[in-house]
């Protein structure tokens, strides 16, 4: 498919805006030299720079009538089209370059989207990262005090599925999960009802570079940044200098609304991850 150069300018000129907006409040922070609890997460776990959601591509499978005049020309996994003056996004040097990264992908993309999703975890992973811990990850307090906390993680069942939260649990909460995770079989594990899971589909998106068109990784990143605040709002901290209300899942009201925000989570997130797959990322 070509696109024609003025309607491709448009989509790159839509896109830097679009990601202007999402990062500027943490570049605006970032220059006076403030952190921010919830935030944060976004640029420091998820380790990519705001100028690399920045970078448009069209995605794998679509020309650019005029490109290779521009700079584009000069960006690495790009190709001349079929059409003269064209480029296209060269999936097999990407796929060659990142073969074991883009195989990952793929298969976490797919078979956390094939499996059915569990919404019966209540965010407990964040209060297992605390559990019977004098010193924790975040300095803000903990809403319910140690005590507390350590109390409702002992009234529950822990069902975590993600690894890369299960590894942060403390050493007296790992047992108590449903099951031991390890990274050799987090793809037998991940599930769809996860909220990391959803956040994860970001960080793939990532992962598959220029294959990913740009409405998709900025639709990954928005879903990620909404997943994260609800992933705070329940977690065991006080989080209320920072304008966040909890939604308190150790009660039965708490517990209901988390389920109801991670079941549409759920369904954003899957929505994401079966476009990525079909847009030529086979």
């Amino acid at each position: 498919m070509l696109l024609a150069e003025r309607e491709w300018r448009d989509r790159e000129r839509a896109h830097a805006e679009r990601a202007a907006d999402l990062t500027a409040d943490h570049l605006a922070r970032r220059r006076r030299g403030e952190t921010h609890p919830v935030w944060d997460f976004l640029f420091t776990y998820y380790s990519y720079k705001p100028s690399a959601l920045a970078k448009w591509h069209p995605g794998a499978g679509i020309e650019l009538e005029g490109a290779a005049l521009g700079d584009r020309a000069s960006w690495r996994w790009y190709a001349a089209g079929e059409t003269s003056g064209s480029l296209r996004v060269d999936a097999e040097a990407y796929e060659a370059d990142k073969r074991p990264v883009v195989r990952l992908a793929r298969i976490m993309l797919r078979r956390t989207s094939e499996r059915p999703g569990q919404f019966d975890c209540f965010g407990l992973h964040e209060w297992a990262m605390v559990y019977r811990q004098g010193e924790h990850r975040h300095p803000q307090p903990l809403r319910l005090g140690q005590r507390e906390t350590d109390e409702v993680v002992e009234s529950h069942d822990l069902r975590c599925t993600h690894f890369d939260a299960f590894r942060f649990f403390t050493p007296d909460a790992v047992p108590r999960n449903r099951q031991p995770l390890t990274v050799d079989e987090r793809t037998a594990n991940e599930q769809p009802g996860c909220l990391h899971a959803g956040m994860d589909v970001y960080k793939w998106a990532m992962k598959l570079g220029p294959l990913v068109p740009g409405h998709l990784l900025l639709d990954a990143f928005e879903l990620a940044r909404d997943i994260r605040l609800l992933d705070m709002r329940a977690a065991p901290y006080d989080l209320s200098d920072f304008g966040v209300v909890p939604v308190p899942i150790e009660t039965p009201a708490g517990k209901a609304e988390y389920v109801r925000q991670q079941r549409g989570f759920a369904e954003r997130a899957d929505n994401i991850r079966r476009e990525i797959l079909a847009r030529h990322v086979k």
